[in-house]
């Protein structure tokens, strides 16, 4: 009878390689759990509301509540949607998600100094504003991307078109187009006017700094610039991803908006003056959307008045 041979591995070195081996298997199994998890969670959104979400959650904890009136795509106002693309991504139904270009273009920006600006699209917006948190680092930059990706392939333009408009704070204490045409025009987002429209969409890079109500400055003018590019998304049908397929809501005109007496979280940002008529506001001659001017890169566009305001101002909420 032939004997066994003997295993050149000694037993402690045996032990070693097993126990190397048993973490490297939970390893894979953490982070294909992880992956299968995100999955269902974004198909989850695809047909139910976010209920909550991480900045909202920091919101409540901080004492300044979070105001919320989900409206679908198919009531809000097409203006609002044309408004939120030439403001923050003028091609948002051209590209999976990163505009690569402008990704390219904010580094270089960044690199030579001044104040450090992303090249986010909406996809990217909308993502980070229904599943992460906000601030920086590698880390939440990483699972952006993730999510990016998965909203692009599970959702479509129209579902993250709706979510965006829906989640994207615009005051304090305020969260969509909706709760902030509410807030600043005693209205709902369902009949909006252009330029109400691209107030709300200059809000949106600093909506804890900003007010629409009577904007001066830098959201004045920004607001301008917005409202005379509306009519180029349209022309051009910048926004032809969201309504493809499905019904456009009809264009009604804006109500007068009544006098509004409630405090307004965040009003200390805003001007008690009257909101300048529409021919009064800045139009500059319309361009490509696609190359509209950073917010950072508008000349003379910072007001005194929100330079100096403070960055964590809390007000009594609605």
């Amino acid at each position: 009878m032939a004997k066994r041979p003997k295993r050149s591995i000694p037993p402690y070195k045996r032990r070693r390689v097993g126990k190397q081996r048993g973490i490297f298997g939970w390893i894979v199994r953490l982070v294909v759990g992880l992956i299968l998890l995100s999955v269902l969670w974004v198909l989850a959104y695809r047909f139910v509301n976010p209920p909550i979400t991480p900045t909202m959650a920091g919101d409540l904890i901080a004492g300044r509540g979070a105001a919320r009136e989900w409206m679908g795509i198919d009531r809000i106002d097409r203006d609002m949607v044309r408004a939120a693309i030439a403001s923050e991504d003028g091609k948002f139904c051209a590209h999976n998600g990163f505009d690569f270009k402008a990704i390219e273009d904010a580094a270089k920006r960044n690199a030579s100094g001044g104040r450090i600006r992303g090249g986010s699209t909406i996809s990217q917006q909308a993502a980070k504003n229904a599943f992460l948190w906000q601030g920086g680092g590698y880390v939440r930059k990483g699972a952006e991307a993730w999510f990016t990706f998965l909203i692009e392939q599970l959702w479509g333009k129209r579902r993250i078109m709706e979510v965006y408009l829906n989640l994207a704070e615009t005051g304090i204490g305020t969260y969509g187009v909706n709760a902030g045409s509410q807030r600043y025009f005693d209205h709902d987002a369902s009949a909006m006017s252009a330029t109400e429209a691209a107030r709300i969409a200059a809000v949106l890079p600093l909506p804890k700094k900003r007010g629409a109500v009577a904007p001066v400055g830098f959201t004045r003018k920004y607001g301008g610039i917005i409202a005379s590019r509306i009519g180029t998304v349209g022309r051009d049908g910048l926004d032809a991803c969201v309504y493809a397929g499905a019904k456009t809501p009809v264009n009604a005109a804006a109500p007068v908006a009544r006098k509004v007496t409630r405090p307004l979280p965040g009003s200390e940002y805003e001007t008690k003056a009257p909101p300048p008529p529409a021919a009064d506001v800045d139009q500059p001659a319309p361009g490509p959307v696609a190359n509209l001017a950073p917010v950072d890169a508008v000349p003379n566009a910072v007001a005194p008045s929100e330079t100096n305001a403070p960055a964590n101002a809390v007000t009594n909420s609605e």
